[in-house]
């Protein structure tokens, strides 16, 4: 799994990847642009690991050396790659213009819910240090003035922000696990629970040892018919953030 750290990326050389206009039409008829959209579907399919330059090259018709000058390493086509993917929740459906301010965070929300879901290799990158390419920029641009003007200062909008996009990316990635596991087991929560629990109660003393997980653990089964509900806690999960955030303005307007 790559992980995404100032010390395997070259900064300045990112930036100029992410920010330089795009050149006239090389001989071999590839592009920066062309080869990052090539590899996000590379990776949609088959996941990140899928994505080496060799193959990559391969797909393009091309050989690996004709990708340097447009990608750098493969650790800069990764970048190239997320900050594509960041301009394209806002592209498609716009933030709403309203009022009404809790509307305006749960559609970020959604946003990055459904950029997760459709393009499931970006919760596996961590965010460290990243450069700001166009994608990038133009996407924190657009959240943060969906915050402004709602009674937080500045340092609070980019804390919220922050908070809201990893709580986000977290479940996601806990549905994305969830979902993997029963598609490989062919069983759903229910099916799966079934050939468990007999086997764990037979462990002495197991209920009178975990009380309260078993009370818990039966009551979302119940209810659900899950063993994981991470849509379940993506959606309670963010009614509790907006919550926070009412009555903190509470406090301010105070």
């Amino acid at each position: 799994m790559t992980r995404r750290t100032e010390r395997q990326v070259d900064a300045l050389k990112l930036i100029g990847l992410l920010w330089r206009e795009p050149p006239a039409g090389s001989r071999s008829g590839i592009s920066t642009g062309s080869i990052t959209t090539l590899a996000v579907g590379i990776a949609d399919r088959e996941g990140i690991d899928a994505v080496t330059l060799r193959r990559v090259a391969h797909d393009a018709g091309v050989t690996a050396m004709a990708l340097y000058p447009h990608i750098g390493g493969r650790l800069e086509l990764i970048e190239l790659m997320l900050d594509q993917l960041a301009a394209e929740p806002y592209g498609e459906t716009p933030l709403p213009e309203t009022q009404n301010w809790r509307a305006r965070i749960e559609a970020i929300a959604l946003a990055n819910w459904t950029n997760c879901l459709r393009h499931p290799w970006i919760t596996e990158h961590a965010p460290g240090r990243p450069v700001p390419g166009p994608g990038s920029s133009g996407k924190y641009e657009t959240e943060l003035r969906a915050l402004d003007g709602i009674g937080l200062l500045e340092v609070e909008m980019e804390h919220t922000l922050t908070a809201l996009i990893t709580f986000v990316n977290g479940v996601a990635r806990a549905t994305l696990a969830d979902r993997h596991s029963q598609d490989r087991s062919g069983r759903d929560d229910a099916q799966w629970w079934s050939q468990v629990e007999p086997v764990l109660s037979t462990f002495v003393g197991y209920r009178q040892k975990y009380p309260i997980a078993v009370r818990v653990s039966e009551a979302l089964g119940n209810t659900t018919g899950k063993a994981n509900d991470p849509e379940g806690a993506y959606k309670f999960g963010l009614s509790l953030l907006l919550d926070g955030l009412a009555k903190r303005r509470e406090v301010l307007d105070r």
